[in-house]
């Protein structure tokens, strides 16, 4: 079972960074592609960004040029380097670990972590 933590949200006024980090547990994270998700109140859990294994980055139009994901296999961590903060980027962010085929294939989530931008 792999289990995946997200932590680093908080509030930041509009305009500023945040750095969030998502560390992952029980399996073989270099495996895996990473994303990450966000959900606002009222609204449909939405792509942000996500990242292969092999490294190659996907994202979402309305955070392109702003946020940066990467990862770290050494250390089984995947981060979402978030610039420019809008108050439409308030959202709980969730992590995600996926594999589609094969061998350990699987879908796993983290609990989320709150960020809010509001000035």
């Amino acid at each position: 079972q792999v289990h995946v933590v997200e932590s680093g949200g908080g509030l930041v006024q509009p305009g500023g960074s945040l750095r969030l980090s998502c560390v992952t547990s029980g399996g073989y994270f270099n495996i895996y592609d990473m994303g990450w998700y966000r959900q606002a109140p009222g609204n449909e859990r939405e792509f942000v960004a996500d990242i292969t294994s092999g490294g190659n980055p996907n994202y979402a139009d309305s955070v392109m040029g702003r946020f940066t994901i990467s990862r770290d296999n050494a250390k089984n961590t995947a981060y979402l380097q978030m610039n420019s903060l809008k108050p439409e980027d308030t959202a709980v962010y969730y992590c995600n670990a996926r594999r589609l085929w094969g061998s350990n294939a699987g879908n796993f989530w983290g609990q989320g972590t709150q960020v809010t931008v509001s000035s």
